[in-house]
């Protein structure tokens, strides 16, 4: 029934569509055909509308099918294993690919332990509470991202715990993020989870999320992005988010038709002086 809706939505080519393969263009390259980047946005447009019909029968996945439904290698198993039980604290950092409650369901069911989000304040209030609860039914403990100062606090004070974030990080949704080199464009992406490794000493990791299969997911965890020894704090938050967006590139050109970024992205296509707009990633136009 998703299917047939995204694939409805898809042929009416609305707004959100066109600015779908827009950003697509610059993943596959300007030399791309007509026909790949057309084939590739509806499997774009149908991989958003999946994690839509996933949020809403998730909760009544049991504990064996959530464990069963993930590929990952075995080296990304273990180092997923080592980081959520050492007391360093780790940032999971993920991107709009895939479906992240699906990852962060599994970490749950397979490790035991409950980590901390930031959502976005979704209009109207009730959707975003449905959405809160929806998460925290999964066992996430859940913060809004317009808390201010408190939520970069409890951020900190549970990464000093030894507990787990996991931070949804390829757009900038105020005014403090850190211009990035995306597929050879210009991009701001969230400053947070390399901040918060610098003013905590936790792990910073990023994550690649896809569609593997159908019922499936497929999570690649990186190496620790480490903390430059030199250079001022925001010289290292500039390196570390460099490397973050780089791992992002990395996961999205293996599989972009798992990329949900159906807004502007790119500065090029913004007005001069606006950041990305923090509206939420919908298919309604």
């Amino acid at each position: 029934m998703f299917d047939r809706i995204a694939d409805r939505l898809w042929k009416r080519r609305g707004t959100q569509v066109l600015q779908l393969e827009a950003n697509l263009l610059r993943v596959l390259g300007k030399d791309t055909t007509p026909e790949l980047l057309a084939a590739t946005s509806r499997k774009g447009v149908r991989s958003a509308l999946r994690y839509y019909s996933e949020a809403f029968r998730m909760n009544g996945w049991d504990r064996k099918r959530i464990l069963d439904s993930v590929d990952i290698a075995d080296e990304d198993r273990a180092r997923v294993a080592e980081v959520v039980h050492s007391d360093r604290g780790a940032v999971l950092a993920l991107g709009h690919t895939g479906n992240y409650d699906h990852a962060g369901a599994w970490l749950i069911a397979t490790h035991s332990i409950e980590f901390t989000t930031v959502a976005e304040n979704l209009k109207p209030e009730a959707v975003a509470e449905r959405f809160w609860d929806y998460r925290r039914k999964l066992g996430m403990e859940v913060l809004p991202h317009d808390g201010g100062p408190s939520v970069v606090g409890t951020l900190a004070r549970r990464l000093r715990e030894g507990r787990t974030v996991c931070l949804v990080a390829d757009r900038d949704l105020g005014a403090s993020g850190i211009p990035v080199d995306f597929f050879g464009e210009a991009t701001r992406i969230a400053a947070g989870p390399a901040a918060l490794a610098v003013q905590t000493n936790c792990g910073l990791y990023p994550v690649n999320l896809w569609y593997s299969g159908p019922g499936r997911m497929g999570i690649r965890v990186h190496p620790e992005i480490p903390v430059p020894p030199e250079g001022t704090r925001q010289e290292k938050i500039a390196r570390m988010t460099q490397a973050l967006a780089d791992a992002y590139a990395e996961g999205i050109a293996a599989h972009p038709e798992d990329w949900h970024m159906l807004q502007k992205y790119f500065l090029a296509d913004l007005d001069p002086g606006k950041t990305p707009p923090s509206a939420p990633a919908t298919l309604a136009e």
